[in-house]
């Protein structure tokens, strides 16, 4: 596993971002574990969270695109930091884009928030986390709408490696319906094998018994 791979894990455990015991999600799963980026709330957080990202976005679809795509809200902060840390890791300008949930009619009018959409822009949508899919369903006829560009993939942060809506995972099924990529800074796999029994920072996050209730949970939701 890459090392940013790794940092990034413990990352997310630092922030209490991942977070390990029963929560019930928005599709009335019961899981094990939960991801919130709505918990990276300090200005190093963002910082570094957008150069997991950049290098995430590097690694799977290198720099040729035009626009990165933030769906609102939490999309916002995720494009703002990783165009930031995309210009200062790699040199390269990368314009940020996303969708208001309401239109404003004066002022900067339009449903789009930052840069507009040009024909032939290519774009990278940005996620924190996609668990069925659903949201893609209300962002990419979004971004089709403003002008013919090429989306050339979706980055999320976790990939949490169940069903979408139908036996495949989420970005299996992204990539099926709408023939993109779609990738993530991790999966829960990397997750387990870096955390399981190894303390971090004093601590074991993944015991046998966390172990278990996850081992159940995609024996019930794993994508096939």
């Amino acid at each position: 596993m890459e090392q940013y791979k790794q940092e990034f894990i413990e990352f997310m455990v630092d922030c209490q971002v991942l977070k390990f015991g029963e929560f019930t999600l928005k599709s009335g799963r019961k899981s094990p574990f939960f991801m919130n980026a709505g918990g990276y709330v300090t200005g190093a957080q963002l910082l570094k969270l957008g150069e997991y990202y950049a290098k995430a976005i590097h690694d799977n679809y290198g720099l040729d695109f035009d626009v990165l795509f933030g769906p609102a809200y939490k999309g916002i902060p995720l494009t703002v930091a990783t165009t930031i840390a995309i210009s200062s890791l790699y040199g390269k300008e990368i314009r940020y884009c996303s969708n208001r949930k309401e239109v404003k009619d004066h002022g900067d009018t339009g449903i789009l928030l930052g840069s507009k959409l040009k024909d032939g822009d290519k774009v990278v949508i940005i996620e924190d986390v996609t668990t069925s899919g659903k949201s893609i369903e209300e962002t990419y006829p979004i971004i089709k709408a403003q002008a013919d560009v090429e989306v050339k993939g979706l980055i999320v942060s976790l990939n949490r490696m169940e069903k979408g809506q139908t036996d495949a995972s989420a970005l299996s099924e992204i990539k099926e319906k709408y023939g993109f990529d779609a990738n993530a800074i991790v999966n829960m796999q990397e997750v387990v094998e870096h955390l399981y029994n190894k303390p971090y920072k004093g601590q074991i996050y993944i015991d046998d018994t966390i172990k278990a209730a996850i081992d159940a949970y995609y024996e019930k939701y794993g994508a096939k």
